[in-house]
């Protein structure tokens, strides 16, 4: 009897292609119920982050949410050009003016709450109980156990 080939090994056993499949599922639900708010479930999550956090600068932002810096950056430039974000005056230092939520990126966050409570219960269900305790279990550890 032969041995799998590696691209068997790797279709059948692979962690990471499980992990980025299940992310986009999850995303699109999201993804979905933030449409009509002109808004992509990333920038959701930055924008909540900018509102907790703020005023944040870039690499702390990043550092935060695990972010690379391009794709931090090109969610950003959208995010800054829809008014949702601002940056702050910085006279201490020039390199990156810290980020802040406008009035308007405010208001968003409140109006698509609903929308977000909808993309919850129906992530909730696809992934039940058990598979939300080990989502918030894998990301305690990996954040316990990164070096960012």
């Amino acid at each position: 009897m032969s041995r799998p080939s590696i691209a068997d090994r790797i279709a059948s056993e692979c962690v990471m292609s499980r992990w980025r499949m299940t992310n986009r599922v999850l995303a699109g639900i999201y993804d979905e119920e933030m449409r009509p708010f002109g808004l992509k479930s990333a920038q959701l999550s930055l924008l909540v982050a900018v509102a907790k956090a703020g005023p944040v600068r870039r690499t702390r932002l990043g550092e935060l949410l695990a972010l690379d810096p391009s794709t931090l950056t090109r969610n950003l430039q959208v995010m800054l050009r829809q008014g949702w974000i601002a940056e702050a005056p910085d006279d201490v230092d020039q390199r990156g003016a810290p980020l802040t939520i406008t009035a308007k990126g405010r208001k968003l966050l409140e109006s698509a709450g609903p929308a977000w409570q909808r993309a919850q219960t129906r992530a909730k269900r696809l992934l039940g109980t058990e598979g939300i305790d080990l989502l918030f279990a894998v990301r305690k550890r990996v954040r316990a156990n990164s070096t960012g």
